[in-house]
């Protein structure tokens, strides 16, 4: 397995942690992996009517930064560029939403991953 694949598959499990993770905290799965022109949408869910993008972001070590640092400026404006879009093509859904990124974090000697949830991390 190459070092391309292990890092797909392993931002896959990271998705699914923090899909369990939210689903767990009473928001509703819509969609996975949406692809649009600005970027995948990793997660797309709702909570009490509001829809929620979120962006995953999963780091086996602190070498580069906490993963929630990896979320650049130009990061963010491709994150909400692609929001507009699945708004866009989904003009049923409600039209209140918000952005949040969940940092996955493993921690060597640790059974589970570290997970911190940032709630409208954009705003």
């Amino acid at each position: 397995m190459g070092p391309n694949n292990f890092r797909q598959r392993f931002g896959a499990w990271g998705e699914r942690q923090a899909e369990t993770y939210l689903l767990e905290h009473g928001l509703i799965l819509l969609d996975r992996n949406y692809r649009t022109p600005y970027g995948e949408l990793d997660l797309v869910m709702s909570q009490d009517g509001q829809l929620v993008f979120v962006e995953v972001k999963t780091r086996s070590n602190d070498k580069f930064g906490l993963p929630e640092e990896s979320v650049t400026a130009t990061k963010k404006e491709h994150l909400l560029m692609a929001s507009q879009q699945y708004l866009a093509d989904h003009p049923d859904l409600p039209a209140d939403w918000r952005v949040d990124v969940v940092s996955i974090r493993v921690r060597a000697g640790r059974d589970r991953p570290e997970i911190t949830w940032f709630e409208n991390a954009l705003a």
